[in-house]
């Protein structure tokens, strides 16, 4: 069931008075132009995000390549007046210089050790998490991401790589693992192990209109924190492509990725729910995994220029 709210501020941002909002669709942009459009998307942005995923890869770039302090250093300026905290994908390859910048920037930070099928790759990672979170660059751990989903390990193997990091680092650092959100409901044993939920919501990936796509992250949503019975939910990634491919009844477009972060952001903001959006830049390399539509997640694109 849906309702409006008129009077709320929090979805309005100086927009239209008159502008009803439904809980689970969102902003009513009926007759609104692209122009209207764009500047309530700046006005959204400029009231911050609460998290954003760090793209660490310019053009020509992808994953195994060792990237640079300056690289990291500004993007991170780009960023920085516009959210919270940061998220992290691994703790090697120039990926570790993340936290530490972000730091320097009084950014909070969710570090993440990137855990695969490589058993030598695991171990640098967590090593680096380790060090990382005893040198007081991590706010959050997350030990792994995706990995029942791609079933690169079993649940035993990430259950021992979790307790090793909660053994080695202060005890004042929440320690999570991040995956779908479906997966906290069928590996009961790793979300008992977790001091917080992190989950990844794409609506998108699930071949959601857009119309229904607040609705459809909110049953998410609650389903993670069905799961985490009582523990902390945080949505650790989420976002909507500017071009691409569709995907069933899912459509890239640039008016669809501004609409889908003004919701987001608004819901965050009036639910109280901790998002960090993905992605900051555009990133070419994962048209591999992806096929085009991966190349358009950010809200950047990849010359580090704001796409709206």
């Amino acid at each position: 069931m849906s309702f409006r709210r008129k009077e709320d501020s929090l979805y309005q941002i100086n927009f239209d008075e008159t502008k009803q909002v439904d809980y689970f669709n969102g902003v009513d942009y009926s007759n609104q132009s692209p122009e209207q459009l764009i500047d309530l998307f700046g006005q959204v942005l400029k009231t911050g995000m609460h998290g954003l995923c760090f793209s660490l890869y310019e053009d020509g770039q992808q994953p195994g390549d060792i990237i640079t302090e300056e690289q990291v250093r500004r993007r991170m300026k780009i960023i920085a007046p516009y959210t919270k905290w940061v998220r992290s994908f691994s703790c090697t390859e120039g990926n570790e210089f993340i936290p530490v910048i972000a730091k320097e920037y009084g950014i909070k930070t969710l570090v993440g050790a990137w855990l695969g099928d490589d058993p030598e790759i695991n171990e640098r990672e967590i090593e680096g998490l380790i060090k990382l979170a005893n040198k007081g660059f991590v706010d959050i751990a997350a030990v792994g991401n995706e990995v029942m989903y791609r079933k690169d390990l079993s649940e035993d193997e990430l259950l021992d790589f979790i307790s090793r990091v909660k053994a080695a680092i202060p005890e004042t650092i929440p320690v999570g693992y991040v995956d779908a959100y479906y997966e906290f409901s069928i590996k009961p044993r790793i979300t008992a192990a977790c001091d917080l939920i992190l989950t990844n919501c794409y609506p998108y990936w699930e071949g959601c209109d857009l119309e229904y796509s607040l609705g459809h992250m909110n049953q998410m949503y609650h389903q993670a924190l069905h799961a985490g019975n009582g523990k902390k939910v945080i949505i650790t990634e989420t976002g909507w492509p500017s071009k691409g491919e569709s995907f069933k009844g899912s459509h890239p477009s640039t008016e669809n990725a501004i609409k889908y972060f003004i919701n987001t952001q608004l819901w965050s903001q009036k639910e109280n729910i901790d998002i960090f959006y993905f992605s900051s830049f555009d990133e070419s390399w994962k048209v591999g995994a992806e096929g085009e539509v991966g190349a358009y997640w950010g809200i950047w694109d990849k010359n580090e220029k704001l796409k709206y």
